[in-house]
């Protein structure tokens, strides 16, 4: 069952089937900053949306975890606040875009055309 913002409470539940939006391969470099804590991750993008990434790590963050998010790619960097909706123990997480700078949609839309065409 999805929560509020359309993630799984179970990531086996289907939910891929009932996404608003497609996601698209990506393989890219990312960076989390959990500003509470002074908690940097790195790790690696593998999939991406107009509402949201899923990051490859090992070690995950809570479910509700704000954080700041920064992708980078040969096209650039994409910066935006976001949030932890859902997680796989060592394997990664789900993370929706929050409040995207208008800038960086731009940035995120670019890069969307150019893995659809």
């Amino acid at each position: 069952m999805p929560d509020s913002f359309g993630a799984p409470t179970n990531p086996a539940s289907g939910y891929r089937e009932r996404r608003s939006v497609p996601r698209f391969n990506l393989i890219a470099s990312a960076e989390i900053l959990e500003p509470a804590s002074g908690v940097h991750i790195s790790g690696r993008i593998s999939e991406i949306s107009r509402k949201g990434c899923y990051l490859d790590v090992l070690n995950v963050l809570p479910v509700g975890t704000h954080l700041r998010l920064t992708i980078s790619r040969d096209q650039g960097t994409f910066t935006t606040e976001a949030k932890i909706i859902y997680i796989q123990e060592g394997m990664g997480m789900g993370i929706f875009f929050l409040d995207v700078p208008l800038d960086q949609q731009k940035i995120l839309d670019a890069w969307l055309a150019d893995l659809n065409g």
